[in-house]
């Protein structure tokens, strides 16, 4: 038989021989020589029917699926046992598989539209038999290996050339019949998925756009055939995919091809969305020509993406791209003759899509709510308000996607609060992508919502609300940061509240969480100056709403503002020390902020040294800074109501910071007093910057070259040594040989501003010194003054810090034990060091005000006591050599006496008639003043002032000194008579202050 059938044409055969074959073909047997045939002379047989007689070509390729069968199992086997799978198959069926493979491809060439469909269908179902019957396997690998199982079959002879006899095909159907075959390849898919997705694989990638664009309007039009059998139910939803069998069939063979060819499937999907909503085209070949297919391509690609999340994430990118004012009317146009509920079903389909979406969530929630926003409401960008009934529906879609990721979420806490074994279950069905993916702009959302359009910021905030539970502690807290950074008004600020409001009963600590939070961004510098104001000014505001709202009526929503106000206050409280260096910020709009923070904030229950060394240090210096800025605002005529504000609120700072502690009064009268004389703010209280000497430093541009040598000066010892306190031997005029020093011009500063400033630093001093929580607890019980308008008492020991830092910054060379005075002869030995204090009061006119509020807080004067005898010692020498006519000629040392007299007085270190006689100096001559003050000189040698003459006072909570202990007075006031009636006539008016 082998013999008698040669591979030759057609035409070498007989009619008696053909009829032989088929005999053969139908019986297996030789009938010439009556044996049964083998496998592989049957398989001969057949291979010559279907060259000769082509009506036998259906009987014939069914008997070929055995011998098909017949290869692959051997294969298998082979492989199996470890072997060559070559071995044994190549002389067995390779050559009948090749013979096959070669007649069929002549046969598809020549003529494509008999042979084409015929072959495609057998070979996709012989592939979908062999790979589903040899799935179980030993050799061959799991389904999910997709690569494995695709190297395997491919490596098949006979798997081999029915995937090449398909391909070709296909490509012969694709001009005229594509459909025919991708429904074959779609039928297969479904019978033997997933044994048969390694074909689904191999073919697409052969032809990716092609089968791309067939499998989805073959799966549309079975979509829309089985929904129109359905017409009692209009369901387009999640069980739309068990009635219809194509459609998983579509999903797995796109999902299969989604990795290498995902740019096309998406340009598929988009194609079709943007071809089902234009208008019907001519052609009648296309399945947009149909109508109902038309209607159905939404919902058949709302469909597919709901069973695919890679299909989805494809699409959801870039469709918001497309959905322009003019496509959505289409679409509008579209969907409006769908029934109501398979419309809702729809819009729900659309909504678990949205929740689903893995990216783009933030460009799709923009569209949303730009499209949904009522056209009354201005919407920035290009964006051009959309059609009512658009609007309507996408306002609609809106609110249910609300509602159903509110059910998600608080869904998935009370699974979170379930039992231990429930959690691992529920893991899964915890992950809301679009709630995954809004983590990542919570501060774009923020922002999005402190806009305040109608209705959109409402949405926002709900939304906001639903991500920061979603998403735990670390979103809300961010979400609270951020709305705390971006408010820009108390409208945008009482967002803030509303949003902690919810969060609070869920998620405890936000506010102190989002207070840290803030400072972290201030230590990593992610705020510019304009946000970090922005973001103090509100953290002020929130703590002074507590404030506010006990000054008002109150209410429910009040309590609420005010119990986060509170919280808002503790929370800066525990971070003062790391807002304390954004009081020296270059910015003055964030200085004024800092200060306007601390001000209003609760300082902390405790505090360390260090932190209210540093808050102290950095509070005063942030005051002269404020007195400076609002000296130039006056300058240059801009409105200083904000340079006034700081300053208040610096003045309200440094009082809070006065009776928080007894280090931090300490600390910061120092740094006041220490300030005040700084050459840096000299200029403020209208004090002149000089040096140790006293006089004004010249630039070196303005100070001749003196050729000065420092060896020649350092070998003369009378020149390197400064005998402090004694008899100076360099005089003050200049250096002997090379002239006059020269005097710097002093500049002139604005009067009013002066005083102006002067007054606010002798306000915040007794502010500090007068707090009520030191005079309440020291030196025993006091009680409130009397008079409501009286203010409170000076400090004795504050008053007594200040003392002592005038006298370290005056002179510091003056022992502490120098408070008895000396006879007037004894200031010689000292001139020197009293030049240098009369200098510094010159040069400084704060000093004198300055003293006065020591003296108001008695006995603390006492210790100006060498600083009070240098003064007047270089006063008694002015008055002495003074050849004027009158004392009013000299201004400046008639000032400074009568001030330093009456500060002496006040202090009652010169009883009352002895403290009045400053009164007279403007009428007297100058040797007439030198008179009187030398009798208060005398007075004061012969009754030291001594902190120890003065008793403390219960009543009125004041030390008080007794001058009848002191001796008689009358021998110091004869002087004070004998002028009062050589000048009875002019100071006859005052004879009744100098009365014993």
């Amino acid at each position: 038989m082998q013999t008698s059938h040669p591979y030759t044409s057609q035409n070498s055969l007989s009619s008696q021989e053909l009829s032989q074959e088929i005999k053969s073909f139908i019986s297996g047997v030789d009938v010439s020589q009556g044996r049964k045939l083998s496998v592989r002379e049957h398989a001969r047989c057949a291979i010559c029917l279907l060259r000769s007689v082509p009506a036998c070509r259906g009987a014939v390729l069914e008997h070929l699926m055995g011998v098909y069968d017949e290869h692959v199992s051997t294969f298998l086997h082979n492989l199996e046992m470890e072997g060559d799978a070559s071995i044994g198959v190549s002389s067995n069926l390779e050559d009948v598989i090749q013979e096959v493979h070669g007649v069929l491809s002549e046969f598809i060439r020549l003529n494509p539209r008999a042979w084409a469909p015929l072959v495609s269908t057998w070979a996709v179902d012989l592939l979908g038999q062999l790979s589903s019957k040899h799935a179980g396997r030993r050799a061959a690998p799991h389904s999910s290996s997709l690569n494995e199982l695709l190297q395997l079959w491919m490596s098949c002879a006979a798997t081999r050339s029915l995937m090449e006899a398909y391909s070709q095909c296909l490509a012969a159907m694709l001009a005229w019949c594509p459909d025919a075959c991708v429904d074959a390849l779609l039928d297969t898919s479904v019978q033997h998925s997933p044994h048969f997705d390694w074909v689904v694989a191999h073919i697409g990638s052969a032809f990716p756009g092609t089968i791309i664009s067939r499998v989805l309007a073959c799966g549309l039009k079975d979509f829309c055939a089985h929904g129109s059998m359905d017409q009692g139910s209009g369901m387009v939803g999640g069980d739309k995919g068990n009635r219809v069998p194509k459609i998983g069939s579509v999903v797995g063979i796109l999902g299969h091809l989604a990795a290498r060819h995902s740019d096309s499937i998406r340009r598929e999907l988009l194609t079709m969305f943007q071809e089902s909503l234009s208008p019907s085209p001519s052609s009648s070949s296309s399945w947009e020509s149909s109508p109902q297919l038309r209607r159905a391509a939404v919902p058949f690609l709302l469909q597919l993406a709901a069973m695919s999340p890679s299909l989805l994430g494809a699409v959801s990118a870039e469709l918001v791209d497309l959905l322009r004012p003019p496509v959505l009317l289409q679409l509008q146009a579209l969907l409006q003759g769908l029934p109501r509920d398979e419309l809702d079903n729809m819009n729900g389909l659309a909504v678990h899509l949205i929740s689903q979406s893995p990216a783009g969530g933030m460009r799709l929630l923009r569209f949303l709510a730009d499209t949904a926003t009522p056209a009354s409401v201005i919407i920035s960008g290009p964006v051009p308000s959309p059609h009512e009934g658009v609007r309507e529906a996408c306002d609609r879609l809106l609110q249910m996607l609300l509602l159903h990721l509110h059910k998600l979420v608080y869904n998935r806490s009370e699974c979170g609060d379930g039992s231990p074994h429930h959690q691992a279950s529920s893991q899964a069905k915890r992950v809301v992508p679009f709630l995954e993916e809004l983590q990542a702009h919570v501060g774009e959302l923020c922002a999005e919502t402190l806009r305040l359009e109608r209705k959109r910021h409402l949405w926002l905030h709900q939304l906001l609300c639903l991500l920061s539970v979603y998403g735990g502690p670390s979103v809300a807290t961010e979400a609270l940061c951020q709305l705390l950074t971006q408010a820009r008004n108390p409208e945008e600020l009482a967002l803030t509240w509303q949003l902690h409001t919810p969060l609070s009963a869920c998620l405890p600590g936000l506010v102190p969480a989002a207070v840290a939070r803030c400072v972290a961004q201030i230590h990593t510098h992610t705020l510019g100056p304009r946000q970090l104001r922005q973001l103090l000014l509100n953290l002020a505001s929130a703590i002074q709403s507590q404030d506010e709202e006990r000054k008002g009526a109150g209410g429910g929503a009040g309590g609420t503002q005010s119990t986060m106000s509170v919280q808002v206050g503790s929370a800066v409280s525990l971070h003062l020390h790391d807002f304390c260096p954004l009081l020296l910020h270059g910015d003055p709009a964030v200085s004024h902020a800092a200060v306007r923070l601390l001000s209003c904030s609760p300082l902390p229950r405790a505090s360390s040294p260090a932190h209210l060394l540093l808050v102290s240090r950095a509070a005063v210096t942030q005051f002269f800074q404020a007195l400076r800025r609002r000296g130039e605002a006056g300058k240059v005529g801009r409105d200083g109501g904000q340079a006034t504000e700081a300053v208040n609120c610096s003045v309200l700072l440094l009082s809070r910071l006065a009776a928080y502690s007894p280090l931090s009064l300490k600390s910061l009268l120092q740094q006041l007093v220490e300030g005040a004389l700084h050459k840096g703010n000299a200029d403020l209280f209208g004090g002149q910057t000089s040096d140790m000497a006293g006089d004004t430093p010249v630039s070196p541009s303005q100070t001749p070259d003196l050729g000065a040598s420092l060896l020649d000066i350092n070998c003369r010892f009378g020149t390197t040594v400064n005998f402090s306190g004694s008899v100076w031997s360099v005089f003050h005029a200049g250096v002997i040989g090379k002239g006059l020093k020269v005097r710097g011009a002093k500049p002139h500063p604005d009067p009013a501003g002066v005083v102006q400033n002067i007054q606010t630093l002798l306000a915040v001093t007794v502010q500090c010194c007068s707090s009520p929580g030191l005079n309440g607890t020291s030196n025993g019980a006091r009680h409130p003054p009397s008079d409501p308008d009286e203010p409170p008492p000076i400090n004795a020991e504050a008053a007594k810090v200040i003392a002592v830092t005038l006298v370290e910054n005056i002179c510091p060379d003056v022992a502490n034990g120098e408070l008895s005075w000396p006879p007037e002869e004894h200031a010689r030995t000292t001139m020197e060091r009293d030049i240098h204090i009369r200098r510094c009061f010159e040069a400084h006119p704060v000093l004198l005000p300055l003293l006065h509020v020591v003296a108001a807080g008695r006995p603390a004067l006492c210790y100006c006591s060498a600083v009070l005898r240098g003064l007047l010692a270089t006063l008694l020498a002015h008055w002495e050599a003074s050849r004027e006519a009158s004392a009013v000629d000299s201004p400046w040392h008639l000032q400074a006496s009568c001030l330093l007299v009456s500060c002496m007085g006040e202090g009652q270190l010169l009883p009352p008639v002895l403290g009045n006689v400053h009164e007279a100096f403007p009428y007297l001559k100058p040797f007439e003043v030198r008179l009187l003050l030398l009798a208060v000189w005398e007075y004061v040698r012969g009754n030291g002032p001594m902190p120890q003459k003065f008793v403390f006072n219960a009543e009125n909570g004041l030390f008080c000194r007794d001058f009848s202990r002191d001796g008689d007075v009358a021998r110091y006031v004869a002087p004070i008579h004998s002028v009062l009636h050589k000048n009875i006539d002019r100071l006859g008016h005052l004879c009744w202050r100098f009365q014993l």
